[in-house]
């Protein structure tokens, strides 16, 4: 089963690339490296996951891990757009998460681990990375997450 078949198995579906909001490039290849820039979780040029975790009853984990999860399609748009096929992607070698919290928030890994599984149920074992899962003040736009990766392709 292709990397896109698994991502419709689950009920999901790859958004359009989101486009830079500033003087970047959404991806940049070094040797077999894919270093992607960081996504907001965007479908249909709009952010699904707004607001700092915890500023709302409904803005709890469960959200933040929906947020992180959509970022993390967010990126594989990126990438598919890049490489024309996901079907390149080697492995998942780091993942650098930030969520939108407030002051003395410990949760970070347990939202981020919405992308982190979500790269594991795509990829199986070459799913497994290395990680940063940070809370921040402020994420761009108002983001509930953003999640930055790097890629191994072929």
């Amino acid at each position: 089963m292709s990397i896109e078949e698994k991502i419709a198995a689950l009920g999901l579906t790859l958004p359009q690339p989101p486009a830079p909001a500033g003087a970047y490039v959404p991806a940049v290849q070094s040797g077999n490296l894919l270093f992607l820039s960081g996504t907001l979780p965007m479908a249909d040029g709009k952010m699904t996951h707004s607001g700092m975790i915890g500023s709302s009853p409904e803005k709890d984990i469960a959200y933040g891990y929906a947020a992180a999860r959509q970022c993390a399609l967010a990126a594989l748009a990126n990438a598919k757009a890049y490489l024309g096929s996901l079907e390149r992607i080697k492995r998942i070698v780091n993942v650098n998460g930030f969520v939108y919290a407030p002051e003395g928030f410990a949760d970070a890994p347990k939202v981020i681990n919405g992308a982190s599984e979500l790269f594991l149920e795509l990829f199986g074992e070459n799913g497994k990375h290395a990680r940063a899962a940070v809370a921040l003040g402020g994420v761009p736009l108002h983001a509930t997450a953003e999640v930055q990766v790097v890629l191994e392709i072929a």
